[in-house]
């Protein structure tokens, strides 16, 4: 007699329960945007392409403000102004840390998802809402330690609508609520943030979940 044994698999991992909700957040100071202009980046690859000859023939040009500015912006294929994606759920990670909840694991379990992608280097963004940003110029400090005038845009008034996937097993919907308040009274986005790493901020980018 032929028997035909059946080998019971168990199954010990479970399968991800994303969910997906969408919050309104108001800025409660103004926001300050300062994207990485691809004209820096040539010249930056130009400096490291002429290697040591590029020290001997430094060269100073005008600074053209106005053209900064611009190009401090990120703006979507569509033309509306964004800010990186990546800022949201960098501040939402870092809130972590005020909880006591590990970093590694939220690294795994919260996303924001982008309303568009940057027409010049497809950076995920969040749409900014609200009044159209005026031009910012003060100090800021070099990575050398020196200081130097920047040209940035600047929100008074903003708001965002952010779409934020979490795992269940990790978040309830009011952890994610709770942590994203967090995020913006104690973290805040964008260039002047409490968070900053260069320096304790100058109170920019706050916000508050208005639902």
């Amino acid at each position: 007699m032929n028997a035909t044994l059946k080998k019971q698999e168990t199954v010990t991992i479970s399968a991800p329960k994303i969910r997906t909700a969408v919050f309104e957040i108001v800025g409660t100071a103004p926001l300050m945007i300062n994207k990485y202009s691809r004209k820096a980046q040539e010249a930056m690859r130009e400096q490291q392409a002429a290697g040591q000859q590029s020290k001997s023939k430094k060269k100073r040009d005008p600074k053209d403000f106005d053209a900064l500015y611009e190009a401090a912006k990120y703006k979507s294929d569509e033309g509306w102004c964004g800010i990186n994606a990546s800022s949201f759920r960098n501040a939402l990670i870092g809130a972590c840390r005020l909880v006591n909840y590990k970093m590694t694991l939220a690294k795994l379990s919260i996303f924001v998802v982008a309303d568009g992608f940057d027409a010049e280097d497809g950076t995920p963004l969040v749409r900014i809402y609200g009044d159209k940003p005026r031009m910012d110029v003060r100090p800021a400090r070099n990575a050398n330690g020196g200081f130097d005038l920047r040209a940035r845009p600047m929100w008074m008034k903003w708001s965002c609508k952010l779409k934020i996937q979490w795992d269940e097993e990790q978040f309830s919907l009011q952890d994610v609520s709770n942590l994203l308040a967090r995020a913006g009274i104690q973290g805040g986005v964008g260039d002047g943030r409490p968070s900053s790493k260069m320096s304790s901020g100058i109170g920019l980018g706050t916000f508050t979940v208005k639902s």
